[in-house]
């Protein structure tokens, strides 16, 4: 996979149990993966569906003031880019470095966020004409970003999310997350929405509702009745990018060079707030 992420070790050894499994007629849950009976899955009612990039390999998205922002990745094609959410044509995009791979986006007093994956570097850009402003440096990977309103949440691949100060983007602290006292790993494109930190699972269906302060999984969210879920079409064509736009409660989701975005909205928990 020269491309994209390479597996840990630990999740190559789990697809080929889970496949080994397979063969067998029976399933398997291993303990790192959203699979614990005890944690609750949650369904989707499909909304509308939106035209997409499918040549975007997406990493970072969020919703701003009636456009989507997002964040390709891949060495040479590497993007930030503003996007009509009616059509998904690409109003404005600025290349990085074609020896970075560009990872997560957000936004911040006027600026946009950006990490790389493997480069521990990071970019602020300004929103309007996405002229670079600043670098900063961070160690190990950079996955994802967020913002809860006063501070930056980053995703590394690990089960810790960093919580970091958007000034100076020095770690607050940090906040590791588990299912059932389980760690829960590949945390990937995040987005907060009501107060909850949504995560994509990368190289799965599922997003995880995590609670901000205990970093407990709270419900996975099933996305694996949709079209591309169901129907990838390459092994990096996986579930990623999550936008909320907070105005008009409207959750939005897509993945790697995927065709549509789409608009959802989760059906409530049985016995439970959604």
């Amino acid at each position: 996979m020269p491309s994209s992420k390479r597996p840990r070790p630990w999740a190559a050894i789990a697809a080929r149990v889970r496949r080994a499994a397979h063969l067998l007629g029976f399933s398997l849950a291993l303990a790192w993966t959203p699979a614990s009976a005890a944690v609750p899955m949650q369904g989707f009612e499909l909304k509308t569906v939106y035209p997409h990039d499918n040549q975007a390999y997406t990493e970072g998205l969020f919703y701003l003031h009636g456009f989507l922002y997002e964040s390709t990745g891949i060495e040479g094609r590497s993007t930030i880019r503003k996007v009509r959410l009616a059509d998904g044509a690409v109003l404005q995009s600025r290349s990085i470095a074609p020896n970075l791979f560009g990872e997560g986006i957000v936004n911040w007093g006027g600026e946009i966020v950006s990490l790389t994956w493997r480069n521990g570097v990071g970019f602020r850009w300004d929103q309007k004409t996405f002229a670079p402003k600043s670098t900063f440096h961070y160690p190990g990977e950079g996955w994802a970003l967020t913002q809860n309103g006063k501070n930056l949440i980053m995703s590394d691949g690990t089960p810790t999310l960093r919580v970091l100060d958007p000034v100076t983007l020095r770690e607050v602290r940090r906040i590791k997350v588990t299912a059932e006292g389980q760690p829960v790993f590949n945390l990937n494109e995040l987005e907060w929405v009501k107060g909850e930190i949504l995560a994509n699972i990368w190289q799965t269906n599922q997003i995880a509702r995590i609670d901000p302060e205990t970093g407990a999984v709270k419900a996975w969210i099933d996305l694996s009745s949709l079209p591309e879920a169901q129907r990838p079409a390459g092994q990096d064509a996986v579930l990623n990018g999550i936008a909320y736009d907070r105005e008009h409660d409207r959750l939005f989701v897509t993945g790697k060079n995927w065709p549509h975005l789409y608009e959802i909205r989760l059906t409530p928990l049985k016995g439970a707030a959604r």
